[in-house]
């Protein structure tokens, strides 16, 4: 058994997704209604492809599709600020079709690209395509707070899919890290050699939705499609007569510096935020908000609360306070769901009701 193959359970007709192997005994596998459950490797059969093919869908399995497909419809449309089109509409009770984006998904040209795909209503299997023709090594690796975890590394043949790389819940979409990918194309007995490319792919909910495309190359299925490989210009060839010469040096140290641009910039202190962080907008825009809808608001809002913490927790502070207001409440509601998941809290609660009432929140850091 291997992470990403659809098993059924022995013991009843659920069927789901192993997502972790836990030891040589025990499996974790995400049922189609999306919670997982540590199972027995013998309580637990792989379902055959050939299953599929002799037999059609199971009812699971069709459900989970359906529910998967008017899911990623209802949201995409929320995020375009759309409304979704009602069931009634449709009578043979397929999910609503998405509605037009302003900005069409262009069509998937040649390139190695990062896709999502559907494993059931709310988990997604995370993959490499390459869809060029030539082979790549690759190594896959997630950041989490400035802090790079290598996760693999292997070689992508052309015209191929890799195995799921890991597998993500879309519930925890704002908790998922960043992805870092490094590409290095590669042809055997080829007289050129090319730049490692390396890619850091930040989801955001706007673009993540709307990067849907019906049927991806290699795959053939619908999948959250992110080529890797876009470069304003085209991989830098290096000249066979001086490539000995340019790894020569590099090996040495005598190897020409980097542009100005390429070199890192020098890391900049970390300066602790002040005690009272005030995050009315008056506060953080003092010139206006002329122009700015309630979204973008509260999006400027959240990035000033997670900037004072992050700097909270890396300069050692015991505790801060966030004023937020009263109001209708939304800001409060968002704060507080962000500080119930982080575990750096030891707790949190409402700040000094005489001077603040209930738009101030003290959180209390491990």
């Amino acid at each position: 058994m291997n992470v990403g193959d659809r098993v059924r359970l022995l013991t009843g007709r659920e069927e789901g997704i192993i997502t972790r192997l836990l030891d040589n005994d025990l499996v974790e596998v995400a049922i189609d209604n999306d919670f997982t459950i540590p199972v027995l490797r013998r309580e637990v059969v792989v379902v055959a492809a050939e299953e599929t093919k002799a037999f059609g869908q199971s009812a699971a399995s069709v459900a989970a599709e359906k529910k998967a497909a008017s899911s990623g419809a209802a949201k995409a449309a929320k995020a375009a600020g759309v409304p979704a089109a009602p069931a009634s509409a449709h009578k043979d009770n397929s999910p609503a079709p998405l509605p037009a984006a302003k900005n069409a998904a262009p069509v998937v040209q040649k390139g190695v690209y990062l896709a999502l795909t559907h494993q059931s209503p709310e988990l997604l299997a995370v993959q490499l395509i390459n869809h060029t023709d030539q082979e790549v090594l690759y190594t896959f690796g997630e950041e989490r707070k400035e802090q790079y975890r290598a996760l693999g590394a292997d070689k992508l043949a052309a015209k191929a899919a890799s195995a799921p790389l890991g597998h993500w819940h879309l519930k925890d979409f704002d908790q998922w890290p960043a992805l870092v990918v490094q590409l290095l194309p590669y042809k055997l007995n080829s007289n050129t050699a090319y730049e490692l490319l390396t890619k850091r792919l930040q989801f955001k909910a706007a673009s993540f939705y709307t990067s849907r495309q019906p049927n991806v190359p290699v795959l053939q299925r619908e999948a959250y499609l992110f080529q890797l490989d876009e470069k304003p210009a085209p991989p830098a060839v290096i000249a066979p007569e001086k490539l000995a010469e340019t790894l020569k040096a590099q090996l040495t140290g005598n190897g020409p510096a980097k542009p100005a641009a390429l070199a890192p910039e020098p890391a900049k202190p970390i300066v602790a935020p002040h005690h009272e962080v005030d995050l009315h907008l008056e506060a953080l825009r003092p010139e206006g908000a002329e122009g700015m809808s309630n979204t973008a608001i509260l999006k400027l809002q959240l990035d000033a609360f997670e900037d004072a913490l992050s700097r909270a927790l890396a300069t050692n502070m015991h505790e801060i306070v966030f004023i937020h207001g009263s109001g209708n409440g939304t800001l409060r509601k968002e704060l507080h769901k962000l500080l119930s998941r982080n575990r750096d809290i030891k707790f949190f609660e409402d700040s000094k009701k005489e001077k603040f009432g209930y738009g101030a929140t003290l959180v209390r850091l491990k």
